[in-house]
């Protein structure tokens, strides 16, 4: 059933997909060259290398900091990078972990012909979405290119100062969750702190605020002038990164509802194992479209949990609105394009769908943008059962 539901006319076809392939960030190369020198005791090519950086962006105080214990080495083996006991010791640790979580990337490639799971089907009209990994201090890029989706580009980030995932107001806390962007803010309206931009997500989504998670004012921003980069963790719940970096996507940013991943962890995934995991839920997914233009009302709602709410209400208020609407047509027709299904991160049980939906009836017509969180749920009862599940709606809203 899974191939021949890539033929239905109701689906468009999916992106294909490129591995893993980005050019090393150039600023990233020359710091990690020069640590690779004092590796290998060549410091004459390390202070050459960290020189170039200073000289580019005076600013940079990693580069400033591996500048001293090269002076003060005069040539002799450099064991542990801002050895300096007068310096304050807060900020040398925060530095010291910048050193860790670049290293930690740029030694690090997913295998071949892998991308995030949360990929599963980026829809055509998402021209570019953004990933942010917190465990890797990352923010990536990914972009639809000549009908296949490929990584457009990768920069160092910082998040909250206490971590992860944000659930008050003031805990300094990076979201979790999969958020749109919003209308970007210039830096004539920003303190310094910010840098040359700042690019709100809609934090909290619908989600959130269906867990009850508070706060507000959730950026994607520079960084003051004075420095080139944060530590790792040191923003009050935003992700933080270069004023050059940040120059480079803004672009991409400035886009209204540019998808944005905000994920602990990027789990790279087989491009097989995606598809995989398309095809059997976009199964239920289309059986849940056949199901409305049956006008069957218990199959209808078989694909609805128990705790599904949408604008309105909840489950037993929207199906007696179905029942009363349905009973009055003599044909119902559902169609579905620029269908997107993305993983949402921290769930790792819920997708989010939107697709444009073209509803005919003997009575009513109306084309909208919908929204949906399907949940996997291992009950063993609805419709479409599946060895590992059946997926039912748990929330659903009309973006227009």
């Amino acid at each position: 059933m899974g191939a021949t539901l890539m033929l239905d006319s109701h689906l468009d076809s999916p992106p294909s997909y490129v591995q893993y392939s980005a050019a090393p960030h150039p600023i990233e190369k020359i710091l990690m060259d020069s640590l690779s020198a004092i590796r290998e005791k060549r410091m004459d090519t390390a202070l050459h290398g960290i020189e170039t950086l200073i000289e580019k962006h005076p600013e940079f105080r990693l580069a400033q900091l591996i500048y001293g214990d090269l002076l003060l080495s005069k040539g002799h083996w450099i064991t542990n990078l801002g050895n300096h006991p007068d310096a304050p010791q807060d900020k040398l640790l925060g530095l010291r972990e910048e050193i860790h979580q670049r290293v930690k990337h740029y030694s690090y490639r997913p295998a071949p012909n892998t991308l995030p799971s949360y990929l599963i089907r980026p829809g055509k009209d998402l021209a570019r979405l953004v990933i942010v990994d917190i465990d890797q201090s990352r923010l990536y890029v990914f972009e639809h290119h000549r009908g296949r989706i490929r990584l457009r580009g990768d920069y160092y980030a910082s998040v909250g100062k206490n971590g992860f995932p944000k659930r008050s107001e003031g805990d300094q806390k990076t979201p979790i969750g999969l958020y749109v962007t919003t209308k970007g803010i210039s830096s004539n309206k920003l303190p310094n702190r910010y840098g040359i931009a700042a690019f709100p997500v809609d934090y909290p989504n619908k989600w959130d605020k269906r867990l009850g998670r508070t706060g507000h004012g959730i950026w994607i921003h520079g960084v003051s002038p004075d420095t080139y980069s944060r530590p790792p963790r040191s923003s009050d719940g935003c992700i933080a990164v270069a004023n050059q970096d940040l120059l480079s996507i803004k672009e991409i940013l400035a886009v209204p509802n540019t998808p944005v991943i905000i994920t602990e962890h990027i789990s790279w995934t087989h491009q097989r194992e995606i598809a995989i995991r398309r095809n059997r839920f976009e199964v239920q997914f289309d059986r849940w479209r056949r199901d409305w233009e049956s006008r069957d009302n218990g199959r209808y709602a078989g694909h609805y949990a128990r705790d599904f709410e949408n604008e309105t209400g909840d489950r037993a208020s929207w199906l007696e609105h179905k029942r009363r609407v349905n009973a009055k047509k003599q044909y119902i027709e559902v169609s579905v394009s620029n269908l997107s299904i993305l993983g949402y991160p921290g769930e790792p049980d819920i997708v989010q769908v939107t697709f444009d939906q073209d509803y005919r009836s003997s009575n009513y017509n109306l084309r909208s943008k919908k929204r949906q969180y399907w949940r996997k749920e291992n009950d063993g009862k609805g419709n479409g059962v599946e060895e590992d599940g059946v997926w039912r709606i748990v929330y659903e809203d009309t973006l227009r």
